[in-house]
């Protein structure tokens, strides 16, 4: 392996580890907020479950991400590498402010950046970024439509229950997170094993584009480690500054999430979990009172996701400008 490559590999992940700090969040807040587990207990079960969704579930997303954004042999490691670390970069950032934004959108913004920057438009398969941002932009639409038919039709068949209903919607959420932390592991993970992929064919260690075992491993070990850690700053956001959680919320939210994201999976659609979670608690909140949802702060939520991407091809333009460019003249004048 040359330099760059084990540079890469090491970037790729950090992000995946980032990723799962960024996203244990959305996996756990409801069920922490509805108080159906304690955290640590909700944050263990989740962890063991990330790691085993991409072995499980097959990795048709890192396919996608790492086979049809770009032309593999048109591009250089520096432009992974600067995507990389654009999408490092905002996910650190986003995680200080307490914002939940998307890892999805920042790693496809970075990538987009700096191939533009390096080799122009030609080299981008625009087949391929159209699948990408249809799945991204329709999936939190398609979360929020289907959490609130799901929310609406728990309402209707629990008019006559008990508040005793409670004890059951706590019980099922232990199902429905497990489903969300499979669903993540099997989405999110996998962008990472297409970069790196990606980067093996660039530098000849592979001839064609097929992820190898130990890249699902360290990819898949990766993001549980981040997701055991937790974006604790980003549960108290997904988990009650919308409007206050009971179990059944949780449980609607949960399971229109899980989903919603694992269909996408399965067809090599990546999205992002932030949305999907955040838009499908908004729907189960809506669905119920409208003015029960604090808007507000979804308002925060949305605009984050539309800054993202070209925040990040941005930054990713002009880090690798500094990849190629400034850092070999600074190498020269200290020679």
């Amino acid at each position: 392996m040359t330099s760059l490559l084990i540079i890469l590999i090491v970037l790729a992940l950090i992000f995946d580890f980032l990723n799962g700090v960024h996203d244990s969040s959305n996996i756990v807040a409801t069920m922490i907020s509805s108080r159906a587990l304690r955290p640590k207990t909700a944050l263990a079960m989740t962890t063991v479950a990330e790691f085993s969704g991409p072995f499980i579930f097959g990795v048709a997303v890192a396919e996608t991400i790492g086979n049809e954004i770009v032309i593999p042999n048109a591009i250089n490691m520096e432009v992974i590498i600067a995507a990389l670390l654009a999408a490092i970069i905002w996910n650190i950032l986003t995680w200080i402010l307490g914002i939940p934004s998307s890892s999805s959108h920042a790693l496809i913004g970075g990538i987009v950046g700096a191939v533009v920057v390096d080799a122009g438009f030609g080299v981008i398969n625009l087949k391929g970024i159209e699948k990408i941002l249809i799945t991204l932009f329709t999936s939190p639409i398609i979360g929020f439509v289907v959490g609130a038919i799901i929310m609406r039709l728990l309402l209707y068949l629990c008019q006559r229950a008990s508040p005793r209903v409670n004890r059951l919607f706590k019980k099922l959420q232990i199902f429905t997170s497990l489903s969300l932390a499979l669903s993540h592991g099997t989405n999110d993970a996998q962008k990472t094993m297409g970069i790196i992929t990606l980067g093996l064919v660039i530098t000849g260690v592979q001839s064609q584009f097929a992820v190898p075992f130990w890249v699902i491993l360290i990819c898949a070990a990766a993001i549980a480690i981040g997701t055991s850690v937790g974006g604790w700053r980003l549960i108290k956001t997904l988990g009650s500054k919308f409007y206050k959680i009971r179990p059944i919320h949780g449980f609607a939210a949960q399971f229109t999430s899980a989903a919603v994201i694992l269909t996408a999976s399965l067809i090599g659609g990546p999205v992002s979990t932030t949305q999907v979670v955040s838009s499908s608690i908004m729907g189960v909140g809506a669905a119920e009172r409208l003015n029960k949802v604090r808007w507000g702060v979804a308002g925060e939520i949305i605009t984050a996701w539309f800054v993202t991407i070209p925040s990040t091809a941005i930054l990713a333009g002009s880090l690798y400008w500094v990849l190629t460019q400034g850092v070999p003249v600074l190498i020269k004048l200290f020679k």
